[in-house]
This record gives structure tokens, sequence and C-alpha cells, in this order.
């Protein structure tokens, strides 16, 4: 039998050593060091912002976004239902609702059914939109690239103008996804909205086991967010505090590894696009499909998603568990995020497409050491896994 094919898992082939051993040799290993504040730069220049914020995961930069946006309790937030659950959980931190919105054939937001939604079920009053039933404020929308696939945000900035709603980006799995034609062109993933939040955790394109970054258009936003993730102290030597902090800002152990991955991400960019085309040949060839990425766009090639057809979840997951018997790591798709227990209570939206999606597509390795052999051997155990069922 083939050695195990893990889904994604790191890859610590760059300068990560070199500058964590200095951080411990310095004796910078908390929240404070300079490759905290070289990482936010790093960063900041890579994705051409403002600046950054480094913080403790995703989760944290998306609930901090959120407070800086002013979301309060009993405010509503749109959300989509397919997406991993950290991207809904800081609403709630936050007391907020969320309203759970369709997916399209892309896996990300169904923008058309935002639209319908604002103009059939909201109203405008005092240049702030509220839902016409409950009379709650429609405060904020949060938007996922799934898998690093960039969507069309054009659109929807245009109804979060026109709406006064303030737009929050989980690019999460899209570092360096990026615009490469029509209004954002050049622009990246997370650049786009008015807050953009970025995760390190381990099965990212770029990993410090955890960690997370967060950017604003605007410097003030930013240094907002930068003071909440440290206590808010307003006089650090007095230990005077001026609003309710939070914990979130990133060690400076994390941030070594974290930079030095992210020195790596463009060449991981490159082996990812490889691997999926690769990968897309094999598969066309025995008739199966991968997902396929906006082609207006440069994506991360984050996750692999295999198209199955006429799947139910029941054969889904008799798929998967043949394919780890055999040696080759497979995942569904998140589960229906209005579906899980905590949520099962809160509105929905005319969901329809991610009920069929959900059962459509699983996901395979993607990690960037893959050798063109595994990948070969992936496509050959999936042909007759397939076939076995």
């Amino acid at each position: 039998m083939h050695k195990r094919i893990p889904l994604s898992v790191p890859n610590l082939c760059g300068n990560e050593l070199q500058y964590v051993t200095k951080a411990v040799k310095d004796e910078w290993v908390s929240t404070g060091g300079n490759f905290i504040t070289s990482l936010e730069k790093y960063a900041a220049d890579y994705l051409g912002v403002l600046d950054t914020v480094a913080c403790q995961s995703g989760t944290a930069g998306l609930h901090l976004s959120l407070i800086q946006a002013g979301v309060k309790s009993n405010d509503i937030v749109l959300v989509p239902t397919l997406t991993f659950i950290a991207t809904v959980n800081p609403v709630k931190y936050c007391g907020a609702d969320p309203i759970f919105m369709d997916c399209d054939n892309t896996l990300n937001m169904d923008i058309s059914k935002v639209k319908l939604f604002l103009e059939e079920e909201c109203f405008m009053k005092d240049s702030s939109t509220y839902h016409r039933v409950t009379n709650q404020l429609i405060k904020a929308i949060i938007v996922v690239h799934v898998f690093g696939n960039l969507m069309n945000l054009e659109l929807l900035k245009d109804l979060c103008r026109k709406y006064n709603i303030v737009l929050i980006e989980d690019a999460t799995e899209a570092l360096g996804s990026k615009y490469i034609t029509g209004p954002y062109q050049g622009r990246y993933a997370g650049t786009i909205g008015d807050f953009g939040v970025f995760s390190f955790n381990g099965n990212k394109i770029i990993t410090s086991g955890g960690g997370g970054l967060v950017t604003a258009n605007n410097s003030y936003d930013l240094e907002q967010i930068r003071h909440l993730s440290t206590q808010a102290k307003s006089n650090s030597q007095l230990y005077f505090h001026d609003e309710i902090g939070y914990n979130y800002r990133m060690t400076n152990l994390q941030a070594a590894v974290a930079l030095g991955q992210f020195e790596m991400l463009e060449s991981f960019i490159t082996i990812k696009k490889n691997h999926y085309h690769i990968y897309k040949d094999l598969f066309n060839k025995i008739g199966l499909d991968l997902l396929d990425f906006n082609p207006d766009t440069r994506s991360n090639y984050w996750f692999y998603s295999l198209k199955l057809k006429d799947y139910s979840f029941e054969k889904k997951i008799k798929l998967i568990k043949l394919l780890n018997s055999n040696g080759v790591e497979a995942r569904p798709i998140w589960g229906l995020i209005h579906e899980q227990k905590p949520y099962m209570n809160n509105m929905t939206y005319k969901i329809k497409e991610a009920m069929k999606h959900h059962n459509e597509y699983i996901n395979i390795p993607c990690s960037t050491n893959l050798t063109l052999e595994e990948v070969k051997y992936i496509v050959k155990v999936m042909e007759r896994c397939v076939y076995e069922l």
C-alpha cells in the first residue's frame, strides 16, 4: 500500500527555522517583537495596502473587524451558509444575528440573491437598511472567497454603497488570489472590502500554526483594531485601558514562522497551480472534473474540489472512507452552517444551490509538497474507488 497522503499539510522549507531561532535567542517570544512588525510590513507591501494588523487567528480578525464595523447586539449580518463555521461565530460574539445566504455554482455567495434580498426583504430609513419583518439593522455582510476562488465583488460593492452596509472579506482561504481584469485589476483578495481578514491556520497555503492578519481601507480602523487586539491599553506603563479589549495579538514566534512562509507564497501558488492542472487533465481522462477557478483572476489554488455528479451525501461519505482506506485523505466540504445546532433558528434566504453543491464536492490532497507520483497515484485510487461504488 502507498504511504498515506494527507489532505493539506505545512511546507516549512524557507527561513522559518532561522527566524524562529533568532526570536528565541533574542528572548522575544510573546506579543511583542520585531518579527510581528516585519510581518505586518511585508504583508502590507505584498498586498498593496496601508498596513496590516497581525492577530491570533482569522477568527479573531473577523471578530475585531465586526467590532470596528460597529456591529452590535440585535444587528443583522448577512453570511454564507456554505463556509467554515468560523466565518459566522464572530457574528454571535457581537450579539448580532446572521441571515444565511445561498451560493452560486462557484460555491461563493450568490450576489444576485443578496440583491434580491435587499430589494424585497428590506427598507431604507435615514440612510440605513432594515429588515422588513424584524426591523433589525442590516449592518454588515461577510463574504468568503471559497477555496481561494475570488468572487466578483463589483456588484456587491455597489450594493453595499447603496444600502450603507459594511463589507467584510473573509479572505482566510485566498491569500495571494488577485483580479487580473475588470475594475479591481491587480487588487488582491482582502483589499476590496472595508475590512479583509487572512488566516495562517495549519492547513492554509502558508501557516504559522495559527495566526492571522487584518486589513482595512483606512488607517484609523487599523489602529483601532491593533488597539483592541492588545487589551485596549491607553497607557501600557500605568495599565490604563479605555475600552473592552482582547488578547488577540499574534506572538513574535508565530510571526517569525509566518514571515518565513510569506516569503515562499508566490512559489507555493505556482506549485498549487501546476498540481491543479495536472489533476484536472488526469481526471478529465477518466470522466471526472475539478471545480473551476474564476478565469478573470489569478487564484492561489488553495483547495482542489472534485465534483461528484448525482451523488447522495451517503454515497459521498462511502467514497471518502474508501479513499482513506487506500491512503488518500479526502474530506467533504463543510456542513451547511444554517443546519448546525447553534444556528438552526436563524433566518435563511432562498437557499437551494448550497444544498445541492454540499453533496457534489469532496476535497482532495493539495499540499505544496505533493509529488507528481503522488498526484498520479491519487487519481488512480480515485478512479478505482469511484467505479467500485
